[in-house]
């Protein structure tokens, strides 16, 4: 099971000598990102009671980044299935776990070296910085690892369960974009209508944020009468990215033992 998991990851390393543009679109999106939301849009927006508004936002960016991963997945898996590939994995002799496996574990790197990748180019172009030592740091980047773990497992279920990867695309970034707004990732989530502020509280993306902000030490603008999840954003963020990993992880499983050929 180890190995083949492990030659499954090595397959998918292997397809960026075929497509580098992959590779340079990790390196570039984060510059961009940094670039339209830090200094764009951070040029007209104050935050409640001060503090440098680059440094409040790059924990949401981080986070909004690890949650897109699930349209990659979905898109990836749905051509993959598309293309038979996973059709002549199934036919191998090696563990079916595996093959899903493997493909996750090597977009999980993928996407935490673009997230390398844009925590260098937040350092080097804007006023974020942690500061509260290596150890919380490490652990606020666990939970944005952790939480784009689960994404990819949501996004690779998507993948197995619809036809074509325009469809796949379609099913995951029509909800999931809107998702990562409708939280606390660009704006305190106090500021919302009444209505719609508890969505926002208990979005599971709101909680990864603000378990991010805390652990590194970043502004997060909180009034006396915050919801619990955020209040326990790190034991908040820690149960949905377990849960969402415990409910997707055999689904996605028992979808590719059923997935019929395309």
């Amino acid at each position: 099971m180890i190995a083949d998991t492990y030659v499954i990851a090595g397959r998918s390393f292997s397809r960026l000598r075929r497509e580098p543009g992959e590779l340079l679109g990790f390196l570039v999106f984060p510059i961009i990102m940094i670039v339209l939301f830090a200094y764009v849009f951070g040029s007209a927006i104050t935050l409640p009671g001060g503090g440098d508004y680059s440094s409040f936002l790059m924990p949401g960016i981080f986070m909004q980044t690890m949650a897109l991963t699930a349209v990659q997945a979905a898109i990836r898996t749905s051509n993959d299935m598309t293309q038979g590939i996973i059709d002549r994995f199934r036919s191998m002799p090696i563990a079916r776990a595996a093959v899903l496996t493997g493909t996750n574990l090597a977009e999980l790197l993928l996407r935490l070296l673009g997230l390398a990748g844009m925590a260098a180019c937040a350092l080097l172009l804007t006023d974020w910085s942690p500061h509260r030592g290596a150890v919380a740091t490490a652990a606020g980047f666990a939970l944005l690892g952790l939480f784009g773990l689960a994404m990819i497992w949501v996004g690779t279920f998507i993948g197995l369960s619809v036809s074509s990867p325009t469809i796949a695309d379609q099913a995951t970034f029509s909800w999931l974009f809107p998702m990562t707004f409708l939280a606390n990732t660009f704006v305190p989530s106090q500021g919302l209508p009444p209505w719609l502020r508890p969505i926002a509280d208990w979005n599971p993306m709101s909680a990864t944020v603000a378990a991010a902000r805390a652990l590194f030490g970043n502004p997060s603008p909180t009034a006396t009468d915050t919801a619990w999840p955020l209040r326990h954003a790190e034991l908040t963020s820690l149960t949905w990215s377990l849960g969402l990993l415990l409910l997707f992880v055999p689904l996605a499983v028992l979808r590719y033992r059923k997935a019929s050929p395309r």
